[in-house]
């Protein structure tokens, strides 16, 4: 009786039929025993299942500088809740946005130590790292519209660029855009003798410095969450952004003139530990990699569109004057500052300044 019960528990699957298997009692064994051993093999399968079941998800965080409400903070929040998705809940993305973990300096050893898993710095970031070709993109007046961007960050040189990375122990994943930036001060600017003197903040940048140079004002150095209180009190006298960040981070309240120079280009790339990301499971990774693909859209469809929100903001908060440079001060900016573009090259690399140009058809100002 005892083993009919037990056997019928137990079944064997054979060329697509099922049917019972009589388990024979070992030697030495009780009768009791016996029963209590094939009880608790019953019990393994759904115990297994329900471990598995119970396994933490895997979790990444998130750095950034900027608010959530920019181009880059809603891709990353865009990120977070797509990789949730489509990962059936095995990933959770935490996002740290507004220098909440770490501030400029600080955010990119974090990330080669696997303090955090993924970055979103600006793309002068990685020259202190030793990959200063990534500062050809700080160059002024490289790009002149988002078109000629995307044939570099989506084609061959962008992603080149990305692999150089790779030695440092950080994996690229996407270039997000925030646009294209405008200068700012508490006096006009409108032609380049109206920079003389200023104090301009900049991040971290040879390039950017020069730039500043190259107008004669002094550049400053300052974490992007220092500018706003450094405005405010003075000790720089103004700085460039896309019109996004100089809104949602109040910097127009603290800044009574605005240029819409749209000189340079601010970008990020999307970085991830290597090690973390190369001992993720090949399904976890291509989970997220459609969900950056996705986020990466949000990003770069959001600059344009937020910009001009923040512009307008901008002039209906009647604290800053909007300049719009006529052809000949544009012209005459452009001139002033294309020469950085032959300073810096021994630093970027002409080869790298030259394969944008080939990308984009730039055609580099004839010597007088």
């Amino acid at each position: 009786m005892w083993e009919s019960t037990i056997c019928t528990a137990f079944k064997a699957h054979e060329n697509g039929v099922t049917r019972t298997a009589p388990i024979p009692m070992p030697l030495n064994v009780t009768r009791s025993a016996f029963v209590r051993l094939l009880l608790l093999a019953a019990g393994i399968g759904p115990l297994m299942a329900a471990q598995a079941q119970a396994q933490p998800p895997i979790v990444i965080k998130f750095s950034h500088v900027v608010a959530t409400d920019t181009p880059k903070g809603k891709a990353a929040d865009h990120f977070a809740r797509r990789a949730a998705e489509l990962t059936g809940g095995k990933v959770r993305v935490e996002v740290f946005p507004n220098s909440q973990l770490y501030r400029d300096k600080e955010e990119m050893e974090a990330l080669q130590l696997g303090a955090v898993q993924m970055l979103a710095p600006s793309l002068s970031k990685f020259a202190p790292l030793g990959v200063k070709e990534f500062e050809v993109f700080d160059l002024p007046f490289i790009f002149d519209n988002p078109q000629e961007l995307q044939k570099v960050t989506n084609g061959p040189v962008g992603q080149a660029l990305l692999g150089k990375l790779e030695t440092r122990g950080i994996t690229g994943l996407a270039y997000w855009n925030n646009g294209f930036k405008v200068m700012s001060a508490n006096r006009p600017l409108k032609t380049v003798a109206d920079y003389q003197g200023l104090r301009m903040r900049i991040q971290s940048s040879k390039v950017l410095g020069a730039q500043m140079r190259a107008l004669k004002a002094t550049p400053q150095v300052l974490a992007f969450s220092e500018t706003y209180a450094a405005l405010q009190n003075g000790s720089v006298d103004g700085t460039e952004n896309p019109p996004s960040n100089l809104y949602t981070q109040r910097m127009h309240e603290v800044q009574k003139h605005v240029s819409l120079t749209y000189h340079g280009y601010l970008g990020y790339a999307v970085v991830v530990n290597k090690r973390f990301w190369d001992g993720l499971p090949k399904d976890i990774r291509a989970a997220l990699t459609q969900a950056m693909a996705e986020a990466t859209q949000v990003a770069n469809e959001s600059a344009s569109k937020d910009n001009q929100a923040a512009l307008a903001a901008i002039r209906a908060s009647g604290k800053t004057q909007i300049h719009q440079p006529s052809a000949a001060e544009r012209a005459q900016l452009k001139a002033a500052l294309l020469t950085v573009h032959k300073e810096m090259a021994g630093r970027i690399g002409d080869e790298t300044i030259q394969d944008i140009y080939q990308a984009t058809g730039f055609q580099a100002p004839r010597p007088h």
